[in-house]
């Protein structure tokens, strides 16, 4: 029986890098990095605005379309890790408009793609944490990403994403603030084979 995991976390906090570390040193298992430059193009292309409600929530259906193809893909696979999965997509839908001040209804409007979104969620999620000043030199150190969003990210939306997590029952936290990237791999890679 397949089993499927999602890394989570703030940005910056090292999951993409841990997990290309953990592909290294087990490449037999499935990783699903993210990749959403398909999703960006059909934006451009249809000229969506994630600012404007309706266009919102046409953006927000791509995306929850595209996760659910991801995710069973993964399903034929022996275990698969998502750097990101169904519940990312689920919380920023949720949230994002929020961070803003906007009351979209978001949840009513779309009921029917999350509860699709739901049935993708993974067996479990590892929360990988560390402190504002670390996610800051991460972000400092990082020169391969631009990161324009990563101001607003921490003060208005990692909060919510805090919050968002506490309230799911499959969630396990990782503080990652002294570790190096090979030790959030090895530990990432603990927690696979404990959880399976």
């Amino acid at each position: 029986m397949s089993k499927i995991f999602s890394i989570q976390g703030s940005m910056a906090v090292g999951k993409t890098s841990a997990l290309k570390k953990l592909k290294e040193l087990h490449p037999e298992i499935n990783i699903v990095f993210e990749d959403n430059n398909q999703i960006f193009e059909l934006i451009n292309r249809r000229k969506l605005d994630k600012d404007v409600r309706n266009d919102y929530q046409e953006i927000q259906k791509l995306f929850i379309e595209n996760e659910i193809r991801k995710y069973n893909s993964a399903k034929s696979q022996n275990t698969s890790i998502f750097d990101f999965g169904a519940e990312e997509i689920d919380f920023y839908t949720l949230n994002y408009p929020i961070s803003l001040g906007y009351d979209w209804q978001v949840s009513k409007n779309l009921s029917n793609k999350l509860e699709s979104l739901h049935k993708a969620f993974p067996d479990r999620i590892l929360f990988l944490s560390a402190s504002k000043e670390k996610l800051i030199s991460n972000k400092n150190e990082d020169k391969s990403r631009t990161r324009n969003f990563f101001d607003f990210y921490l003060e208005n939306l990692l909060p919510l994403k805090e919050e968002y997590f506490k309230n799911l029952d499959n969630v396990d936290y990782l503080d990652v603030e002294d570790l190096s990237i090979e030790e959030t791999a090895k530990a990432i890679y603990t927690w696979v084979c404990n959880n399976k």
